[in-house]
Order: structure tokens, then sequence, then C-alpha cells
């Protein structure tokens, strides 16, 4: 169990990383034909840069969500509020992608594959620590 959640915990961020940086700082432009099939270019230009420079900004705090998370993987394995805090985060982002099929419809393959993964990785995060967490006394 403990090789799971670690193993899910790790990929995670490390994407959430690896995918920050590259929509915030590398390629929007190609991020919205691989991901959602969409050309900026059809929209005009306007258009175009608000949804890119709203785009840059989220893929940056999927980053910054990285990055705490690295900064605090020993807590988030060991005390409570650290743990609740990331896999209240993760959990919230895949029920979202739930929520948003029935709102919005059925999304490409690689959404379906995304929320898996999350769900996957917050219950074997959550089994793993739920008898190993410490009170938090900061």
């Amino acid at each position: 169990m403990k090789f799971l959640a670690y193993f899910f915990f790790y990929t995670y961020v490390g994407l959430l990383l690896l995918a920050g940086i590259w929509g915030a700082f590398g390629a929007a432009r190609l991020d919205q034909e691989l991901l959602f099939q969409f050309n900026v270019k059809q929209v005009n230009a306007t258009t175009a840069a608000s949804i890119l420079t709203q785009y840059r900004f989220l893929r940056l705090l999927e980053f910054g969500f990285g990055l705490f998370a690295i900064q605090f993987r020993k807590e988030i394995f060991s005390i409570t509020p650290f743990n609740r805090l990331f896999t209240g985060i993760m959990f919230l982002g895949a029920l979202v992608r739930v929520l948003s099929y029935f709102a919005d419809g059925p999304p490409l393959w690689i959404f379906y594959f995304f929320a898996t993964y999350e769900m996957a990785g917050v219950l074997l995060i959550f089994l793993y620590t739920r008898h190993k967490l410490l009170p938090y006394n900061g």
C-alpha cells in the first residue's frame, strides 16, 4: 500500500509540476490543440489572448500546488491538516470533473483518465495514511 500511495503521489505531483510549467511558460497554444482540439486562431485576437492568459494563470496555480506538495510531502503523509488539504484538493479536482461531465457533456478520453487517476490517488493516499496521521501542533 505504501508503494502505491507514494507512486500515485509522486506521479500526480510530477504531472502538476510539468504540466504547470509547460502550460504557463511553454506551449499554451499547443496545449489548446492537444488537450482540447481547439485552435486559438479560430477566434479573434482578444478572445485568444483572454483564453491563453487564463489558461496560463491556471496552469501556474497547478504548478504552485505541485510545489506545495513537494515542499510538504512529509507532512502530507504524516500530519492531519496537510493530508486533508492535499487529498481534499485532489478529491475536489476529480469530483469537479465528474460534475462537469453532467453539466457540460462528455470530454475527450484523456480527461476520464485524469479523473480516474486522481480518484485512485486520493483513495490510496487516504487508505495508507488514515491510521498514521498526527494532529498539527504548530
